[in-house]
């Protein structure tokens, strides 16, 4: 069998170059699009992006949400937007500051419900490359569900503005840490993230975006299935300063809009490195505030005995 040679890949069909454009996931469709000019103007068809999105992110095959993508600049866009995970450099010289005004602009949000067709529900099972489970005992012992939901659980949390056209994932692909929920053992508590500037908008600069997924373990003998299966019983998104408190009304939003704009990275490693240097500082301090309540303790009992044995002096 003889293969004809070729020139130059302008003697190729730009459909050839469309349907091999069309196999590739995003980070290689991009870097194929900085080749040459044949590919980078193929690579600008919109429906090779809707199906990289379509990919990656299968909500997005809703009629809504292809509308709301559309309305903000296309699939391209969207894509460059929501890929790239938020990076915070700024964590390790975050500073505690005077709160200064807050500007009057405010960001939009809006929510997508879930798929009516089956209430909202979620589930995992064996087929969906979970290890079965025959045993509880077994598996409080060797964790293997455990760490397969942590190796190979990915979630994206995106935020969209349609008055500003941007949008971003506040996510971190993979999960940032996790534990078993008490106060049973069949239950998952799976955490994601990020950290995002709050530069004049609160004191401590940076906050903690963090999501949370629950899911509860099914057994086959409990609701009479044949395999082992994990419902998500709950997911929810909150913002948490350095000292852990939540940050909710005008100001959650104005962080959130800030993070639209922030800087991203495609190196997750990076970005896992922010929120572990954030989590470090956030400690430091927890350990620096229980350090000065504890001489502050020590303060205050030691004022009270001399306080006790001058009275007694006095009366004496």
């Amino acid at each position: 069998m003889s293969v004809a040679p070729v020139e130059n890949t302008a003697s190729l069909s730009s459909d050839i170059f469309y349907d091999i454009l069309r196999r590739l996931d995003g980070p290689t469709l991009a870097s194929a699009a900085c080749t040459c000019a044949a590919l980078c103007s193929i690579s600008k068809e919109e429906s090779l992006w809707e199906n990289v999105c379509s990919s990656m992110w299968p909500s997005t095959n809703r009629e809504d949400v292809k509308s709301l993508i559309t309305s903000i600049g296309g699939f391209r866009k969207f894509y460059a937007d929501c890929f790239p995970l938020i990076l915070n450099t700024e964590v390790a010289e975050c500073q505690w500051n005077n709160y200064l005004e807050y500007p009057e602009d405010w960001t939009e949000a809006e929510y997508y419900d879930r798929d009516d067709n089956n209430d909202g529900e979620v589930t995992l099972s064996v087929s969906d490359g979970l290890p079965p489970i025959t045993s509880m005992e077994r598996e409080r012992k060797d964790g293997k569900l455990w760490r397969e939901l942590c190796d190979g659980l990915q979630l994206s949390w995106i935020i969209v503005n349609r008055k500003i056209k941007q949008a971003a994932n506040l996510a971190s692909w993979s999960p940032l840490g996790g534990q078993r929920h008490w106060p049973t053992d069949k239950d998952f508590v799976i955490r994601f993230g990020s950290v995002l500037p709050a530069k004049d908008i609160l004191p401590c600069q940076v906050v903690e975006c963090i999501i949370i997924m629950k899911f509860r373990m099914i057994h086959p003998d409990e609701e009479g299935g044949v395999q082992t299966t994990l419902k998500l019983t709950e997911l929810s998104m909150q913002l948490e300063d350095m000292e852990g408190a939540h940050v909710n009304g005008r100001n959650s939003l104005l962080i959130l809009k800030e993070s639209l704009s922030c800087r991203r990275s495609k190196n997750y490693s990076e970005v896992l490195e922010s929120c572990h240097m954030y989590s470090k500082v956030q400690n430091e301090l927890k350990e620096e505030k229980m350090r000065n309540e504890s001489r502050l303790d020590r303060l205050c009992i030691l004022s009270g005995i001399a306080a006790f044995m001058t009275f007694w002096y006095c009366i004496l």
